[in-house]
């Protein structure tokens, strides 16, 4: 094989723009392991041919080489055009080599619409489970359990948000390292924190981030997977759900845009939206069942609408205030978010000075806005461009905050029907005395 090599290499001495016999070295340096190698030949046909495979092999250079965000940069750009088999796989084992594995699993799950005879060990170990353990020998998908997974993200890798973990601290992690502790004092474990507060400032993540740090089975619930136009069904699937976390416990439930399902009752017309509240309040007292190590954590951006008897104790007795992220948020934000893409030196304290009230999803925004210009560049020979301080605050630019919006409307609130101070932390952060 080193014979052919060398007799292809002096070949090529004579024939440099010759692509089909630096594609021969190109395959045999990749056999041999020497991607190193292969990358520079690739690079040299992609200036003469911009050929999808040619960047698909590139892309695998890339993730040999652990090279990440460059194979991701090519990849997003050849499957946009082309849903191959082989350019999914490999983007699923470049998800799972960052840790991203919700999106590997996206991905893995377009591969067998594609093919439903395709199969990966590796895969299917990480993203389906036999059911031995309950007593069942047949193989199935982690949606059939339920929602339940594990979280793969702990506090470390949210940005700022300190007082919402202090807080959540205190009321969910002491509690399962201190068990003992807790129940001399006749203290449960779990209970519900309501979280509240603009949009995209990482009610979600830091609810995934919770389930992380306490290593426990993490279901996250959307208003679409308990309403149901059937009479009773809500009622049925919000008994699923909490059963489901009763037979995993240690568990937290997230729901997403608890508001449209706690909505006040006063406001509620008809019957079966007020059943499906007196079920829900039900299972949060867990009146016929033991809700010791479950917690409910709920999301809204709207606790004004929620019916009062939700923050009765027991039920959701902490609701916590999330912020916009504040400037040293902001650096950490950027700084987590730009990790694993391909980046220059970076000045994240001009980032987060230019970035005032601005969510952690308009950082994200942001972000995306710079890697499309990126892209756009990129797309000319194929080769992956280093985002820069300037094509990011190039991008920030041409933004304005999402959050004030939400501000301009939660002023009235925490102004004029705020009697029992519930909304002091949003008065506290616009500067506003009452």
């Amino acid at each position: 094989m080193n014979d052919l090599l060398n007799s292809l290499l002096k070949a090529l001495e004579y024939s440099p723009d010759n692509i089909e016999l630096r594609l021969q070295i190109v395959k045999i340096y990749m056999d041999q392991f020497l991607f190193d190698e292969a990358e520079s030949h690739l690079i040299s046909i992609l200036e003469k041919d911009s050929n999808t495979h040619y960047k698909f092999l590139l892309a695998k250079c890339y993730y040999e080489l652990e090279k990440f965000s460059h194979s991701e940069v090519i990849l997003d750009e050849i499957i946009e055009n082309e849903e191959k088999i082989e350019y999914l796989e490999l983007s699923c084992y470049l998800n799972i080599a960052q840790d991203n594995n919700e999106q590997a699993l996206n991905n893995y799950k377009r591969i067998l619409e594609i093919d439903k005879t395709y199969s990966n060990s590796d895969f299917d170990n990480l993203f389906r489970i036999t059911q031995k353990s309950l007593g069942q020998d047949n193989f199935v998908d982690n949606d059939a359990i339920n929602f339940i997974k594990k979280s793969d993200i702990k506090f470390n890798d949210v940005g700022g948000m300190d007082k919402v973990k202090e807080e959540i601290d205190l009321k969910i992690i002491k509690p399962l390292l201190h068990k003992d502790l807790y129940k001399a004092y006749g203290k449960k474990i779990g209970g519900g924190i309501l979280l509240y507060g603009p949009p995209g400032c990482g009610k979600t993540h830091i609810a995934k981030a919770t389930a992380g740090e306490i290593n426990a089975n993490f279901i996250n619930v959307g208003i679409n997977d308990i309403l149901d136009m059937w009479l009773g069904n809500s009622e049925k699937n919000l008994h699923e759900i909490f059963e489901t976390a009763r037979e995993h416990k240690p568990c937290v439930i997230f729901i997403d845009e608890i508001d449209a399902l706690g909505a006040n009752r006063n406001d509620i017309n008809k019957t079966a939206g007020r059943t499906v509240i007196n079920q829900f309040l039900a299972e949060l007292d867990g009146i016929d069942s033991n809700n010791d190590g479950i917690l409910v954590l709920g999301a809204t951006n709207a606790p004004w609408y929620i019916d009062p008897a939700f923050r009765r104790p027991g039920r959701f007795d902490r609701i916590i205030f999330v912020a916009p992220p504040d400037e040293e948020a902001r650096k950490s934000i950027f700084k987590i978010q730009l990790k694993s893409k391909p980046v220059d030196k970076i000045d994240f304290k001009t980032l987060a000075k230019k970035t005032s009230n601005f969510s952690g999803a308009d950082i994200m925004s942001s972000i995306d806005i710079a890697i499309e210009s990126k892209l756009q560049e990129a797309f000319k020979d194929g080769i992956p461009k280093n985002l820069n301080t300037k094509d990011i605050t190039k991008a920030i630019s041409k933004m304005k905050p999402s959050t004030k919006e939400w501000f301009s409307s939660a002023r009235n609130y925490a102004l004029y029907a705020n009697d029992s101070g519930l909304y002091d932390d949003i008065l506290n952060y616009l500067n506003i005395k009452r």
